[in-house]
């Protein structure tokens, strides 16, 4: 049995208006597959690209070993020099990825190998993020802070996007006072004799290829998972909708302050506690 996924819809190109009306307003996921064949980046970023222009940067590194109480909030687990990283992906599979990397401040010159598109909504500008992956490594499944929409734009080789709504967080053994759904779940492959809710949610997915676009909605929870090594860029624009808005400032003034508080206070307990609190507030769902 597999997970009930539907595939993303997908467009070659689109309008403003038409997005606005087909995928901003119903809140749908969409894949944009010939977006930026004008950006200079659609053509020049790739891996080696990359090592050329920053490969003497330290960049921070994460895997998929679980949250410990010692961790501070979204806390690098290495660092390496953006050239052996890359020589990493290029040799062999690696855990090791690179998450939410404002590389722009550090090297300015790659902002001249896009422009920030006109979807009908405000981006970002100064919030431009970086994501690098082997081969099979993979995020867990999890949602933003800042609840915004984000339009992932993917270069060199392929990843898989998995995509569930927030109305089906219920389903999907959501920590409390995180951003995250159980770690221990292999989302790729999901073992339903051990999380039966997940029988029950409803999602979305696709393979995203070199130089497409990926809208998702305010709040989607997301899986990456790096089918060969690359890496992508993600730009956002803030909630629209006020109850999402609210919990985006919620979750950064409030949640992740309390978050961190319980970890000095009572380490792995709480830890511990939160992993167990998310398969209890999801049983009445199974």
């Amino acid at each position: 049995m597999q997970l009930k996924l539907q595939d993303i819809p997908r467009v070659e190109t689109i309008s403003k208006a038409d997005f606005l009306k087909h995928y901003f307003k119903p809140q749908k996921p969409v894949v944009i597959e010939r977006f930026i064949e004008d950006w200079p980046a659609y053509t020049k970023w790739n891996l080696d690209y990359i090592k050329d222009v920053a490969g003497d940067k330290t960049v921070p590194l994460y895997d998929d070993r679980p949250v410990n109480h010692s961790d501070g909030f979204n806390q690098a687990h290495a660092e390496m020099k953006m050239r052996d990283y890359v020589d990493l992906l290029q040799r062999e599979p690696t855990k090791y990825r690179i998450f939410l990397w404002n590389i722009f401040r550090q090297v300015p010159q790659l902002q001249k190998d896009f422009t920030f598109p006109d979807f009908g909504l405000r981006l970002m500008k100064k919030l431009p993020m970086l994501f690098f992956g082997g081969k099979d490594s993979h995020t867990f499944m999890h949602y933003d802070i800042d609840l915004a929409n984000i339009f992932h734009f993917h270069f060199e080789g392929k990843k898989q996007c998995m995509l569930f709504d927030q109305n089906q967080t219920k389903y999907l053994y959501k920590v409390p006072h995180a951003l995250i759904a159980r770690e221990d779940i292999d989302f790729k492959n999901p073992d339903f004799e051990k999380w039966p809710a997940l029988k029950n949610a409803k999602g979305w997915v696709c393979d995203l290829n070199h130089g497409e676009v990926l809208y998702m909605p305010e709040g989607y929870w997301h899986y990456m998972r790096y089918i060969t090594p690359g890496f992508s860029m993600s730009l956002r624009a803030i909630a629209r909708n006020p109850v999402n808005l609210g919990k985006a400032i919620y979750n950064i003034l409030v949640m992740r302050n309390v978050d961190n508080l319980m970890r000095r206070i009572k380490g792995q307990k709480w830890i511990d506690w939160k992993n167990q609190k998310a398969i209890t507030n999801t049983k009445r769902f199974v």
